[in-house]
């Protein structure tokens, strides 16, 4: 009778999901400050948190992040990134470093996971515009958008960056794209996806509090 000789058993250890919340260090001020934070703006700084959260990278390695967010979401913004870790969902960036560091040390890719910046809401592409007039939920830190060149800011069909151009086509799941179970994840705080805006204008990349 043929043996066959038994094989050991390898068991590979998946890290944790770790997350913690705190005041917004010395150095991360110093970096809002100026170009994404001033005076007039409609959160203050001592009304934001620095969520730090694990994530799977584009390679598929477990990674530490971090993002800036308000207060009030930081906790319940914890929950969503221990579901994103528990479904794998992979990020491409995201750190307080390439979202606000010195321009020449940001990746040049742009394909930046990001919350907080006090800026306005940026108009559809149908309309080239570049102002709205009104503060982006993002200026009060109660807003996270998820892998932009996967998943693209789109209106009559087109897109400002050329790179997401080959994301347009949303049957097509590739990494980095939100799937529907993404968006549960935001909808189990309570927070809105730009993929669900009525017309031809969709911002797949962003979730908000107000679903704006």
């Amino acid at each position: 009778m043929l043996r066959i000789a038994a094989l050991p058993l390898v068991l590979l250890a998946v890290q944790p999901f770790h997350a913690s919340v705190g005041p917004l260090p010395g150095p991360v001020r110093t970096e809002l400050t100026g170009e994404f934070w001033h005076a007039g703006c409609p959160v203050p700084l001592s009304g934001l948190r620095l969520l730090t959260v694990s994530y799977w990278d584009f390679a598929g390695r477990s990674q530490t992040g971090q993002l800036v967010v308000h207060q009030n979401a930081a906790v319940p913004l914890a929950r969503v990134f221990r579901r994103l870790y528990a479904l794998r969902f992979r990020i491409r960036h995201l750190s307080v470093s390439d979202a606000y560091g010195p321009r020449v040390t940001r990746p040049g890719d742009r394909d930046i996971t990001d919350a907080f910046e006090c800026r306005g809401a940026v108009p559809s592409p149908c309309s080239g515009g570049k102002s709205t007039g009104s503060w982006s939920e993002h200026a009060y830190g109660l807003a996270v958008d998820l892998n932009p060149i996967e998943n693209p800011y789109v209106g009559c069909g087109r897109t400002r960056e050329r790179t997401s151009a080959p994301y347009l086509n949303r049957s097509k799941l590739r990494r980095g794209m939100v799937t529907a179970a993404v968006v549960q994840a935001f909808r189990s705080i309570g927070w809105g996806w730009g993929g669900d805006w009525s017309g031809s204008t969709k911002d797949y990349m962003h979730f908000s509090a107000s679903g704006h």
